[in-house]
C-alpha cells in the first residue's frame, strides 16, 4: 500500500487527540500500514500539510482528530487538487469532540476499525460544499464537508469554544444557553436555487440558516434531518426571530429532527445559495468559526467530488 500521511491535531476532543497518539501509532502499525504522522501546533496548519503532503506523493491522507480537523484537512487536499478533479482520498481517524462526519460518513468509531477501514481501502463519494464569504475584514473562500450555519447556530459554536471542563454533547447544550443571552436577530435576503432549477427567495428577521450535506452537527443536533451526504444537493434550513422561550421550545425538536412543521421553521433543497445580512455574523463550517463578521455569502457545491475512506 502506497504511504499514508497522518495529520493529527493533538487539541481535537478536548485533548483526547494528543492522548491518542501512541494508540494511533500502534493501530497503524498492527495493520502493516507505513505512514508518517505530523501534530499540528496551530490553526490553518493541517491544511497547509496536507495540501503539501498530497502534493508530496503520499496516497492517503488521514485526519486524526473531529470535525474542524477533517475540514481543515478536506481544505488542504482541495488544495493540492486539479479543477474538476476528485480531492483525496481522504481516511478519517475519529478523536474529536463531536465526530459528526465521521459517523454520517460511514468511519468506523473505534479507532482500530477505522485503521483496519484503511487497509481495506473502499471509497465513497461524497459531495463538497464550497463557499465565498464578504466579512468586514475581506473576502474568504472555504469547501466544507458536513455543514455551514450562520447565525445563532455559529454563536453556539463561539460560545462552545469557552467551555473546557466537559466533552461531547453537553458541550453544545451548554453552548445553547450561553448564546441565548447576548444573540441579536439579524435580517436576512436569501436567495436560492432548488435541484428543479426554481429559484426562492425569503426577506426577513432571522435567528440563523443552516446548510447541511449531512444530517447532523454539533455533536447530535439533527438540524437538516432528511440531508444525503452524495445526492449532489445541499439541505437549507431557515428558521425566523424567535425569542428566548420559544428557542428553547425548539431545541429538542431540533435535536431529534422532528421540527420539519414547526411554523417558525422552513426547509427545502438547494444547489446554490447566496444570503446577504444587515448586520456581521459569525459563521462556521463543520463546527469551527470562520469568521465572527460574516456580511454576505454565496454557496456552491460540487456533487461526489471528495473520495472518503469507509
Amino acid at each position: 500500500m502506497e504511504k499514508i500521511f497522518v495529520v493529527l491535531n493533538p487539541t481535537s476532543g478536548r485533548g483526547s487527540g494528543g492522548r491518542a497518539v501512541e494508540a494511533i501509532r500502534r493501530a497503524m502499525r498492527g495493520a502493516s500500514l507505513p505512514f508518517d504522522l505530523f501534530e499540528t501546533t496551530r490553526r490553518g496548519e493541517a491544511t497547509e500539510v496536507a495540501s503539501e503532503a498530497r502534493r508530496s506523493g503520499y496516497g492517503i491522507v488521514a485526519a486524526a482528530g473531529g470535525d474542524g480537523t477533517i475540514n481543515e484537512v478536506v481544505n488542504g487536499l482541495a488544495q493540492a487538487a486539479e479543477h474538476g478533479q476528485p480531492v483525496g482520498p481522504l481516511a478519517i481517524l475519529p478523536v474529536g469532540t463531536g465526530n459528526d462526519f465521521a459517523s454520517m460518513v460511514g468511519t468506523p468509531p473505534r479507532l482500530d476499525s477505522a485503521v483496519q477501514a484503511i487497509s481495506r481501502g473502499r471509497t465513497r463519494g461524497i459531495d463538497l460544499g464550497h463557499v465565498r464569504i464578504r466579512t468586514d475584514e475581506g473576502l474568504l473562500a472555504r469547501y466544507f464537508d458536513n455543514n455551514l450555519g450562520i447565525g445563532f447556530e455559529a454563536q453556539v459554536t463561539v460560545e462552545s469554544y469557552k467551555i473546557t471542563q466537559i466533552r461531547g454533547f453537553a458541550v453544545y447544550l451548554l453552548a445553547v444557553l450561553k448564546a441565548l443571552r447576548s444573540y441579536q436577530h439579524p435580517h436576512l435576503q436569501i436567495r436560492w436555487s432548488t435541484p428543479q432549477g426554481q429559484t426562492r427567495c425569503v426577506d426577513q428577521e432571522s435567528l440563523m440558516v443552516s446548510i447541511g450535506n449531512s444530517r447532523r452537527t454539533g455533536g447530535g443536533f439533527y438540524v437538516t434531518p432528511d440531508a444525503v451526504i452524495d445526492d449532489g444537493q445541499l439541505d437549507l434550513v431557515i428558521a425566523r426571530g424567535l425569542n428566548s422561550l420559544q428557542i428553547l421550545s425548539l431545541l429538542p425538536r431540533v435535536m431529534f429532527g422532528a421540527h420539519r412543521n414547526h411554523p417558525a421553521v422552513r426547509m427545502d433543497r438547494c444547489t446554490s445559495l447566496s444570503i446577504v445580512s444587515n448586520r456581521p455574523l459569525p459563521m462556521h463550517t463543520d463546527g469551527e468559526v470562520l469568521t465572527k463578521s460574516a456580511r454576505a455569502l454565496s454557496i456552491t457545491m460540487e456533487p461526489q467530488r471528495l473520495q472518503v475512506i469507509v
